[in-house]
């Protein structure tokens, strides 16, 4: 996406605005998605976070820090989604089922879903942290350009987001024990 066009938005060019939308919709979407793990919420997001960017970008200084800003007001749109949306989330355990043979395509679709359970888990501070970096690629300077914070705060959240994904996977995969001896 080119200065050009952004300026152009931020002069009130509605086509222009339209088509800074096409270019990053679908990676607003998918960043959207990964750190609420819900479409619906994550709809709302991009959207509040669209809207929002429309009023402001005619206040946006650096133009050659669009992307950052609009990563910015994406992460705050979800975490304020995360927010004010409470869903009741089952606390289910995987029981192990001892040592029967999986072919590779289940054993896919299980470690998927064992990731899915813990990265749920997380906090959306700690979710957003991780989608900006492990899935759009960013450095830990960039992510804490985007969310405004300090770069030690973004090593924290990627350093305890991990952590408590690989607790909360072993914790999944412990067989589960009978309470007491009678």
């Amino acid at each position: 996406m080119g200065p050009d066009t952004i300026e152009k938005a931020r002069g009130g060019d509605r086509d222009a605005f339209t088509a800074i939308v096409v270019h990053h919709g679908d990676r607003l979407f998918s960043t959207a998605y990964r750190i609420l793990r819900d479409t619906h919420r994550a709809d709302d997001a991009v959207q509040q976070a669209l809207l929002l960017a429309w009023g402001e970008l005619p206040r946006l200084r650096d133009v050659g820090r669009f992307e950052a800003w609009l990563y910015r007001l994406l992460v705050n749109a979800c975490y304020a989604e995360a927010r004010h949306v409470r869903r009741w989330q089952p606390g289910l355990r995987v029981i192990a089922e001892g040592d029967h043979s999986i072919d590779d395509a289940q054993a896919s679709i299980a470690r998927r879903d064992e990731l899915e359970r813990a990265f749920s888990r997380l906090p959306v501070e700690q979710r957003a942290v991780l989608v900006l970096h492990d899935y759009l690629g960013l450095s830990g300077n960039e992510i804490a350009e985007a969310l405004g914070l300090s770069s030690g705060t973004v090593r924290s959240r990627l350093h305890r987001g991990r952590q408590q994904m690989r607790a909360a996977i072993e914790a999944d995969t412990r067989p589960v024990t009978s309470g007491g001896a009678a």
